[in-house]
């Protein structure tokens, strides 16, 4: 348990860093000297080289004993920020997102890696749980909490303060962790057969579309609250207090209804309540004063809730079509998240670059339509055949980066 609170440190630390950035866009723009649109490149830049390295980057360190990956990544997460808190320009900045995304799509990977390796098969569920509680905690915790630390003492004290946490989530990884050799992974170009397979590609396409969907919105939470609700500093932060429990509460409630529900059923309900939502953000935040902000932020957070709640009976939609290759399918899932958030975030400068911040929620609910189409009209098979081919089948599911 203790190790895997180490590993879960790092979780936290990486989410919080990648996630808090939504309410320090303009603080960050404004030192920079750029435009809160060009800024939000940040997320997509971060994002695109996750997306893009993650496949390659398991690949390339498959033969690594995963605790001194688990190591070396952090070491390079903490780098990372200190690179962020020292940029003086916008260019450097943008470096300093990459070397970010490079350490994170590292180190999660070997992080699940670490914890099914290590755990009994019937605790290898839970282990995996709490790394990614790291994850959700961040958005309930850290990103607040960076808002009121960037709005008091400045953007760059956010990532100093990040630089810390990844600094003690190393030296627990190194005192308390057990050396866990590299099992066998899979090859790039088995990873891609798993990917071109006609039920895995729809179900990635659906991932990417739907976190386009979310981040169009997110990556401009600041600027649309601003705007729409008249929200900045502390208010911002309780906002975002908020909707980081309605996520976890989502979370929660999709993994659960999952076990109980047809998952294209439940699926389909969360596309079709998704594009609902960002449709009636937009429609509030442009009809309504700023002072009836209160029902944008009743929408805000009725969007954590069923938001939060994709990836769970996504991951659980994967994991049916092929228990065998689900180390596979959840990592080139995470592909696909990061790739989503990336067109995210430029459908959002789009809007913002033409002063149009207001009308996000219109493109966020044009990409969950889309992601609903694709849902209705491809082919859905719950589980594979038992004669299809499966690449990469020989692999150990637990050891898979």
């Amino acid at each position: 348990m203790l190790s895997l609170l180490c590993i879960a440190l790092g979780a936290f630390a990486i989410g919080t860093e990648g996630f808090m950035l939504a309410g320090l866009l303009p603080a960050i723009a404004a030192d920079v000297g750029v435009s809160i649109s060009v800024a939000g490149q940040l997320v997509t830049v971060f994002s695109l080289t996750y997306a893009l390295a993650s496949p390659l980057l398991a690949v390339a360190t498959g033969e690594v004993d995963r605790k001194r990956l688990l190591m070396a990544s952090m070491s390079v997460f903490a780098l990372g920020n200190v690179l962020a808190a020292t940029a003086h320009g916008y260019g450097a900045l943008l470096a300093a997102r990459i070397v970010l995304a490079l350490a994170a799509s590292t180190f999660m990977p070997a992080a699940s890696a670490y914890a099914a390796a290590t755990a009994t098969p019937e605790r290898r569920g839970r282990a995996l749980s709490i790394i990614y509680v790291g994850l959700t905690m961040s958005t309930v915790v850290g990103v607040p909490l960076g808002v009121l630390v960037g709005q008091r003492f400045g953007w760059r004290s956010t990532f100093v303060g990040v630089f810390f946490l990844a600094v003690l989530a190393v030296a627990g990884i190194w005192r308390v962790l057990s050396p866990a050799p590299a099992g066998q992974t899979a090859t790039l170009s088995e990873r891609l057969a798993v990917a071109r397979r006609p039920e895995v590609l729809g179900v990635l396409v659906q991932t990417a579309l739907a976190l386009a969907g979310a981040f169009t919105v997110y990556t401009y939470l600041a600027p649309f609250l601003g705007r729409a609700a008249g929200l900045a500093g502390p208010g911002l932060a309780v906002v975002l207090f908020l909707f980081g429990g309605a996520g976890a509460l989502g979370n929660l409630l999709g993994g659960t209804a999952a076990d109980r529900v047809s998952l294209r059923r439940l699926l389909s309900a969360v596309f079709a309540a998704m594009a609902i939502i960002f449709a009636l953000l937009s429609t509030a935040a442009e009809l309504l004063p700023p002072s009836a902000g209160l029902v944008v932020v009743a929408v805000l957070l009725l969007w954590g809730v069923v938001g939060w709640s994709f990836p769970s009976i996504q991951q659980t939609r994967l994991v049916g079509i092929d228990a065998r290759l689900a180390p596979v399918t959840l990592s080139l899932n995470a592909s696909a998240t990061y790739l989503g958030i990336s067109l995210g975030a430029v459908l959002g400068s789009m809007a913002v670059s033409h002063g149009r911040v207001l009308a996000i929620g219109w493109l966020a609910a044009g990409c969950e339509l889309l992601g609903l189409a694709v849902l209705r009209l491809l082919p859905y098979r719950a589980q594979a055949r038992p004669e299809a081919p499966v690449a990469g089948a020989r692999f150990r599911a637990p050891d898979v980066g």
